[in-house]
């Protein structure tokens, strides 16, 4: 695996699967029918989607407590690897498959599904101490970020700010976050200076920004929530006013240009296994309740209704 490839956190949990919407459970039932499956599945990919994944899979065990799936943090570009190259079930991915990942996966035979699974918005975190800024507009997002840029204090970026040291972190390059952003922010996907903090564990990223005043950084809004009492949300100006990433603009489309939707690839022929087939049913159909949980953007009503019919057609 490239830079960060290397899987940085590995969860093991026992699942269940359970009624959603359509069936006579919720997400939270302890249930007591197990179906007898058996069997394990591997996932990996997008630090971003694994929390989700591991939200579904933890409930999922109070009904298949004989299901084991392990979940990978490798990055979206890594998780690909792995996938395309046989090596899991699921790549969760905070973007869509790109090109080359495609042909990787004809080279080795693998046919997969793609399922729109939750939405996401990438929040840009400054220390909680950080008074002198509340929101960015694109443009200074991009002159802070862009490929070359000399800029290394809060008053590069606007001269009203103080002279502050300004200390980068984010995203490495195999990570679905770093290629929406950089696409976003910089019209170009993996364009963007490479003096800063690179990292695949968020959690760095958290404690890079909360322990120094004038660091800023980015990463998934998820994130953001769970870490909320350590960092401080800056609205982005996308063309139309300030605006800060929200379940509701998330979900509206008014936080621009910074949302996006988040996928998990499932591979032909592990969907034809019963417990794989089960554990995506079981995510799709308790999607708005797992999603929310976990503090992801539930998807909409027309985007719920795309990855039902995906399952169906699945076979799932």
């Amino acid at each position: 695996m490239k830079g960060f490839g290397v899987v940085s956190a590995l969860l093991l949990v026992l699942f269940s699967a359970g009624c959603g919407r359509g069936g006579s459970g919720s997400a939270d039932d302890d249930g007591g029918s197990s179906s007898g499956l058996s069997g394990s599945i591997s996932a990996d990919g997008s630090s971003t989607v694994g929390p989700l994944t591991t939200a579904a899979a933890e409930r999922f065990r109070r009904r298949e407590p004989k299901v084991r799936i392990t979940v990978g943090i490798s990055g979206t570009g890594g998780g690909f690897e792995r996938f395309c190259n046989g090596e899991t079930d699921l790549s969760d991915a905070s973007r869509a498959i790109k090109d080359e990942e495609k042909a990787a996966c004809r080279k080795k035979n693998i046919e997969y599904v793609e399922f729109l699974v939750a939405n996401d918005g990438i929040a840009v975190v400054v220390n909680k101490d950080n008074t002198w800024v509340s929101c960015l507009t694109v443009a200074q997002l991009k002159k802070i970020w862009q490929p070359g840029s000399k800029v290394s204090s809060w008053d590069d970026v606007d001269p009203r700010f103080p002279d502050q040291g300004l200390k980068l972190y984010g995203p490495g390059t195999d990570s679905g976050t770093f290629d929406f952003f950089t696409d976003q922010v910089n019209g170009e996907e993996g364009a963007s200076r490479s003096d800063y903090s690179a990292t695949e564990n968020d959690n760095v990223t958290v404690q890079g920004v909360s322990g120094d005043k004038g660091a800023l950084g980015y990463f998934g809004l998820s994130y953001f929530e769970e870490n909320k009492s350590q960092l401080k949300d800056v609205a982005v100006d996308g063309g139309t006013g300030c605006v800060k990433p929200t379940a509701e603009t998330v979900q509206n489309g008014t936080y621009k240009p910074l949302s996006r939707p988040l996928f998990i690839y499932a591979k032909k022929t592990s969907l034809e296994r019963p417990e794989v087939k089960a554990f995506l049913r079981f995510l799709i159909d308790n999607e708005r309740e797992i999603a929310t949980t976990a503090r992801f953007v539930p998807l909409t009503d027309a985007q719920e209704k795309e990855a039902q019919q995906e399952l169906q057609q699945a076979g799932a």
